[in-house]
């Protein structure tokens, strides 16, 4: 959270005739810079008026001075984040259930609750590998996307997982909602994905991208909409959504990558329409194959519910 500095001080004489930034930083323990851009956002007021940065100090004059507290975008807050399940636990791994609107981890433009922050305010002791605010991360899942991932406790299983993931040896199963019905019923789509051209929040196929390898099976094939079961080779950002997009059959809700808006709002759908659930892989410690499960969230069995009575 943002917390504001209040201040007022009365100008020394021996600050006479100096500039306002640098009054600033002399009495208030600023940079110049962050002096002018206090002034610039007109949090600097002298004897009550907004100034300018290169406007004078008179001594007796009063500086008021609201200075807001620099906040670190990657820091880690604890908290319990309503609505994340643990499904497994034990001193190698933790495996949970994540619902929408939780990101995997803190990052720049992101404010809202995460997994690594929930975990850290439950008490949960995660591998201190990697980044500081990624530790114990080996996969993500979309802030819009819901269901089941791992995260590593251990230093050994971060290793070995981290390594699982990279070779492409972990099963990771999603169902999707997607736009009309895919022909052929059943395929794989072999299409790099890059960053979208024309909006750095969005992802495409593009010739330069990095390999992405979506499989996907229709499950159920309904009047608007098909279900799908997908697996994945790889692990790209927006794989899922891109891929489907691509095919002319974006998930249901995903209005990001192109879905009907009107569908969305007849299905109460406020994200697109898909979950992971089921990631299976060799157990760090043990070497035995384990598999866990997650199952659709109320919106997105709502959701399908609708498509499966739509007529």
């Amino acid at each position: 959270m943002t917390q504001t500095d209040h201040r007022s001080l009365t100008v020394p004489d021996g600050l006479a005739g100096e500039r306002v930034d640098a009054a600033m930083a002399r009495m208030f323990g600023v940079s110049r810079t962050r002096a002018a851009d206090l002034i610039a956002a007109g949090l600097v007021q002298l004897d009550g008026a907004e100034v300018g940065k290169s406007d004078r100090v008179l001594p007796g004059a009063v500086l008021d001075v609201t200075i807001p507290s620099l906040v670190d975008p990657l820091e880690v807050v604890p908290e319990i984040v309503e609505g994340i399940g643990i499904i497994h636990d034990d001193d190698a791994i933790v495996v949970i259930d994540k619902p929408v609107g939780v990101a995997v981890h803190p990052s720049p433009g992101w404010s809202g609750p995460t997994v690594v922050g929930h975990l850290a305010g439950a008490g949960f002791r995660i591998a201190t590998s990697g980044a500081s605010e990624r530790q114990g991360i080996v996969q993500r899942l979309d802030v819009g996307t819901s269901g089941v991932m791992v995260i590593a406790k251990s230093e050994h299983a971060y290793s070995v997982l981290k390594n699982a993931f990279r070779n492409r040896t972990v099963d990771k199963t999603y169902h999707a909602l997607v736009q009309g019905h895919p022909d052929p019923l059943e395929g794989t789509v072999d299409a790099p994905i890059g960053r979208h051209p024309k909006a750095d929040y969005k992802f495409a196929v593009m010739a330069d991208g990095r390999a992405s390898v979506t499989h996907y099976n229709t499950l159920e094939a309904h009047r608007f909409a098909s279900l799908l079961e997908v697996h994945l080779e790889t692990g790209r950002t927006h794989q899922i959504r891109v891929h489907m997009a691509a095919l002319k059959h974006p998930c249901v809700g995903d209005l990001t990558y192109g879905a009907d808006p009107t569908l969305a709002r007849r299905v109460g759908l406020e994200r697109q329409w898909l979950h992971a659930v089921r990631l299976g892989f060799e157990h760090p410690e043990t070497g035995e194959h384990v598999s866990y499960a997650s199952t659709y969230p109320d919106d997105l069995a709502h959701a399908l519910e609708v498509i499966r009575d739509a007529t």
